[in-house]
């Protein structure tokens, strides 16, 4: 078979239902490489597919992996038996016995390389695109270089081990892709993390060389790649890999030229209720899906929201969260409290579950938010020896908490890891901050699981690579333990 041929099955078969608009004129009939990307219609239609596979991964069971893996979820009971399970879906990956040969992410893993391998195919062909003019070539160049580098990490904090691991990240990364790969054809081999994280800001630094003011696709802004969501993404991972230099210059530079404001201590609560506009300190949020008829037609809120007593979403917040919140914490009230019929032991009674307020309704899958920047800027402040800076940006969170501010930095690394616990809950942060900052899992209350605590370090801080790719290229080491 041509190479062509199965650069086509390969894109049609990853774009098909996210693209299927533009990809399926009649029944069983795909469009072409060839003839897809040969207009620019065509060009920001797939640009489009590309982001519609980033929020439908997202907003998927990936959501929780980092907050049940790390203690803040837990469960609720079945609307049929009342009995409380751990979901299907993550049993193994709850117990930190996750398989090879069965992951419960392994379509995860896949679906990120499918989406690293759209974007290659796209900026493969770019020479050919004559009916874009400067500005529009710039700007989706630049934005399919952040989507690789954004994919590409994604993989890594998921399936590498914490960048402080090892020395300088000497120890195994992910495979980076940087041109198309055929299955069975095509055999990378892993690069260690140092050299997947050096990569990822390769494609960074050159998206943020290629930006424009000028938007292809319609939309809010907060909904894409441009230069100050991407300078947010730079500050996050310079964060995981201890550039502190770098966290500082990216956040720093989102906090002041962005025109971003966090959002008022008064209005915090009502932002995150009113689910059909995101909470106004956002930097980047995939909006949700809408029909034709402009109604969503999926959420992230399927995972956590509460429509009545026999229809509510499995998880809910652990006892291990909640009392981390004071009483004079406003974010002790981002929780609907709700009676659900449970047994334990054999018998049944109203217990209390705590479904969050951030992600009911319609809500849109949130990924960066300015809250996040500021205690990155205080982490990078306290790590170059900024001591006064540090605590100034860790208390403009609190205080919009309304928490007292602190007044000396004995302790601020793990004030700043509990304030992003408190703040960033359910939003995918805590297990990587944990790994991070070389902490043990422990999931004292509410844990279900036969292993409720890790010790760091371990090996099932990360996941297993699924046989699927293993199998298929020898070249792939697998994690060890798995």
């Amino acid at each position: 078979m041509k190479k062509e041929q199965l650069y086509i099955i390969i894109f049609t078969s990853i774009c098909l239902f996210s693209c299927s608009d533009f990809l399926v004129q009649e029944p069983d009939v795909q469009i072409s490489i060839n003839e897809q990307l040969s207009t620019k219609e065509g060009v920001f239609q797939a640009l489009n597919g590309v982001y519609r596979d980033i929020e439908a991964l997202l907003s998927s069971r990936e959501i929780v992996y980092a907050d049940v893996q790390g203690g803040n979820i837990t469960f609720t009971p079945g609307s049929n038996d009342n009995l409380i399970d751990i979901p299907d879906v993550i049993e193994n990956s709850y117990e930190f016995s996750d398989q090879e040969a069965e992951s419960d992410y392994a379509g995860y893993y896949q679906d990120l390389y499918d989406i690293i391998n759209q974007a290659n195919i796209i900026l493969e062909r770019f020479e050919d695109y004559t009916f874009l003019n400067s500005d529009e070539k710039n700007q989706l160049q630049a934005e399919l270089l952040t989507i690789r580098a954004f994919a590409h990490y994604q993989v890594a904090i998921h399936y590498a081990q914490q960048y402080g691991f090892t020395t300088d990240g000497a120890h195994l990364g992910v495979v980076y892709n940087t041109v198309p790969l055929i299955a069975g054809v095509d055999f990378p081999s892993r690069t260690n993390l140092n050299e997947t994280y050096n990569l990822i800001k390769t494609d960074l630094d050159a998206a943020l060389s290629l930006y424009t003011n000028s938007q292809v696709l319609s939309g809010p802004n907060y909904s894409y790649f441009n230069s100050i969501t991407t300078q947010a993404l730079y500050a996050r991972i310079a964060l995981q890999m201890n550039d502190w230099e770098q966290a500082f210059d990216f956040s720093n530079a989102v906090i002041m030229t962005s025109g971003i404001s966090l959002t008022s201590k008064d209005n915090y609560i009502l932002e995150w209720e009113f689910d059909e506009e995101p909470i106004n300190e956002i930097i980047l949020e995939f909006s949700a899906p809408r029909t034709s008829e402009g109604d969503v037609s999926s959420s992230i809120s399927s995972h956590f929201i509460y429509n009545s007593s026999d229809n509510y979403a499995d998880y809910v917040a652990s006892n291990d969260l909640l009392n981390l919140y004071s009483d004079d914490d406003i974010r002790s009230n981002m929780f609907l409290e709700i009676n659900l019929p449970t047994i334990i032991n054999g018998f049944e009674s109203d217990l209390p579950y705590y479904f969050t307020k951030k992600f009911q309704g319609d809500a849109g899958t949130t990924l960066i938010r300015l809250s996040e920047i500021y205690l990155i800027r205080s982490e990078a402040n306290f790590m170059l020896t900024r001591p006064a800076d540090a605590l100034t940006d860790l208390n403009t969170i609190r205080e919009r908490s309304n928490l007292l501010p602190l007044d000396n930095t004995s302790d601020i690394l793990e004030n700043i890891f509990l304030e992003r616990r408190r703040e960033l809950a359910f939003e995918g942060h805590l297990l990587f901050d944990i790994a991070r900052y070389k902490k043990d899992v422990t999931r004292n209350l509410d844990c279900i699981a036969n292993t409720c605590n890790l010790s760091y370090p371990s090996n099932f801080f990360v996941l297993p690579i699924p046989a699927s790719s293993t199998d298929l290229n020898e070249k792939i080491e697998q994690n060890e333990g798995y």
